[in-house]
């Protein structure tokens, strides 16, 4: 792990702060609302933008932050913590057609124990799942992590280190539900992009007609037909935001011509379980 700490550590003023909103959200958790919809994921697949822009719909509530993380690090906390983080039921209420809150947590997807969890409180949530190209999303995950102070290798090293760096944190974190996993979470460039053994946990508890996977270049490129297309999966009112500009969008050099060839030819397999289990062809082969 780096020296040197995350660079969005917040200062005590800011702690004080929203400590004090907390509470103040916390007693009245009682009357707020559950999420009707989840984004489960995948870490630097657009899930800030999608959450972006359904949060702008005049029958959404927004939730009080995008990543509440409760079903993965946070669970060992009450429900009603969980709860402080949305609008008021009466709030909702007034909303068009009466509205719908929901979270955003890309960690969820690769979480070993966040489908159950999430099928525990939440068995009639819309789940949404945003897959990227997974040579993309580990470059991007790499990239994101350096900038935040929790990656000091290059890439090359880090996906060559990856299988020492989680050897065993996964069955860790299965034995044990309280067991947090800093390697799991930010040092899983590779395995996050696994994304079929990721799935089939939450096709296993939620109906298909609850989970919708979409593939991230269509909202990069297409923003406005994907978002049509979850609001006709959320049974929300057709409506557009206008503006579809993109959130947490990075910049770093590209990556070399070897390590893709490289990343390609260890994902293909992955991958093509992928499409067969999807009935598509997500077209990442011709990507790059």
């Amino acid at each position: 792990m780096p020296a040197h700490a995350p660079a969005n550590v917040p200062s005590f003023g800011q702690e004080l702060r929203r400590r004090a909103v907390m509470a103040g959200r916390l007693a009245t958790a009682p009357a707020r609302a559950l999420p009707s919809f989840v984004i489960i994921g995948a870490q630097k697949a657009g899930t800030s933008s999608l959450y972006a822009y359904l949060a702008r719909h005049p029958a959404v509530g927004a939730s009080h932050k995008k990543e509440i993380q409760y079903f993965s690090y946070r669970y060992q906390r009450p429900q009603l913590w969980y709860r402080a983080h949305f609008p008021l039921q009466r709030e909702l209420d007034r909303l068009p057609g009466g509205g719908i809150t929901g979270e955003a947590s890309p960690y969820y997807l690769f979480h070993p124990h966040a489908p159950q969890r999430v099928h525990d409180v939440l068995p009639q949530a819309k789940i949404i799942a945003l897959l990227r190209d997974p040579v993309a999303r580990a470059y991007s995950n790499y990239n994101h992590h350096v900038r935040s102070g929790w990656e000091d290798l290059s890439f090359a090293d880090a996906i060559a280190a990856e299988p020492q760096r989680l050897a065993g944190e996964r069955e860790r974190m299965v034995a044990d539900p309280r067991y947090y996993s800093h390697a799991f979470r930010i040092f899983s460039y590779l395995a996050r992009g696994h994304y079929l053994d990721q799935l089939h946990p939450w096709q296993a508890l939620f109906p298909r007609d609850q989970l919708l996977v979409l593939r991230a270049e269509d909202l990069f490129t297409e923003p406005e037909r994907v978002y049509l297309e979850v609001l006709d999966f959320l049974g929300l009112e057709r409506w557009s935001p206008g503006d579809f500009t993109a959130q947490n969008i990075g910049r770093y050099k590209g990556l070399s011509d070897a390590t893709r060839r490289q990343l390609k030819d260890y994902f293909r397999p992955h991958n093509k379980a992928l499409y067969e289990w999807l009935g598509r062809d997500m077209g990442w082969e011709e990507l790059g």
